[in-house]
């Protein structure tokens, strides 16, 4: 049988299919490099005004520099709470996408500002609050980058000390906190739906893409062997960006996960792709809502969510 339009159109999706959006505006964190900046990118040349969330507002200005559309840079430091509520305090206007994208990976171990675990701070926590302080504004979606790794490590949350002392290791430590952006996405989803919220979070990962992160290992071999995957298997950044980039534009349901299409969801098309029994487990999600509450001192109020 003979492959229709629709199914050719979906296997070549990209970032030319992106639809006008003119009048919309999208938050996207760490949108200096990487596969933040290739969807910063890609919504500003689609119409968006896309405002750069970065630590560094030196690196941000050059990025959105670099970028053919409107653009703002605003300082946002995902590993210091205070940064974050800054942030959220200086926003005054509607917010068509928050792409919680920035991250850290499988760095040596480190600490916050407020001392939380360095990778379940900034991945998870950080996020965690910008989402709840911005809700207000939020008008469309969230979508919060995981990985394919969340699959790793323990495969768990470890509830009774989410920081990993005395038993750390830089994979166990990045794998708890992208199960943790999967979990987020679930709770953050249901409780939009029962509050009536026309709002919807969503997830999405780049599979096997080209950037700096992976140069942040803390073992010098796995780094090295990273390096040399970037060169051979991975895909580029622009490629990596747009599970993101679906996510945040196609009609989708809320709570979805997105990823490629090919072998390993490491390289190809945008689909929904499937994730672990542990990313799927709606008790463990509401218990980490719970406790990222308690640690970060930011409460859902189901009124903050704007409904339809």
């Amino acid at each position: 049988m003979a492959e229709t339009t629709e199914a050719r159109g979906k296997r070549t999706w990209n970032a030319t299919h992106l639809p006008d959006l003119a009048g919309r505006t999208a938050v996207v964190t760490g949108a200096n490099s990487g596969i933040g900046f290739a969807a910063a990118d890609a919504l500003a040349r689609a119409g968006a005004h896309v405002v750069f969330a970065v630590r560094d507002l030196t690196r941000g200005g050059a990025a959105a520099a670099r970028v053919s559309g409107s653009t703002e840079v605003r300082r946002l430091d995902l590993a210091d709470l205070d940064s974050v509520r800054e942030f959220a305090a200086s926003w005054d206007r509607p917010l068509d996408l928050l792409i919680n994208n920035a991250g850290v990976m499988m760095l040596p171990e480190q600490r916050t500002k407020q001392g939380f675990e360095m990778q379940f701070g900034t991945n998870h926590l950080g996020h965690f609050a910008l989402t709840n302080l911005l809700l207000p504004y939020v008008t469309d979606r969230v979508v919060t980058v995981s990985s394919g790794l969340h699959r790793a490590g323990d495969g768990v949350i470890h509830f009774e000390d989410v920081n990993l002392r005395g038993r750390y290791s830089p994979s166990r430590a990045y794998a708890q906190s992208k199960l943790a952006n999967l979990l987020f996405t679930l709770e953050l989803q249901r409780r939009l739906a029962e509050a009536g919220s026309s709002v919807r979070a969503l997830a999405a990962h780049p599979g096997y893409a080209a950037t700096n992160l992976q140069s942040h290992h803390a073992n010098p071999v796995a780094r090295a062997f990273m390096g040399l995957g970037n060169k051979v298997l991975a895909q580029d950044d622009r490629s990596g960006a747009l599970p993101t980039l679906y996510a945040a534009t196609q009609d989708l349901p809320g709570a979805s996960y997105v990823g490629p299409d090919g072998l390993g969801e490491m390289r190809g098309t945008p689909t929904l792709v499937g994730r672990s029994a542990a990313a799927s487990d709606p008790e463990a999600a509401r218990r980490l809502w719970t406790l990222s509450e308690e640690l970060t001192g930011v409460q859902w109020r189901s009124t903050t969510a704007r409904t339809s």
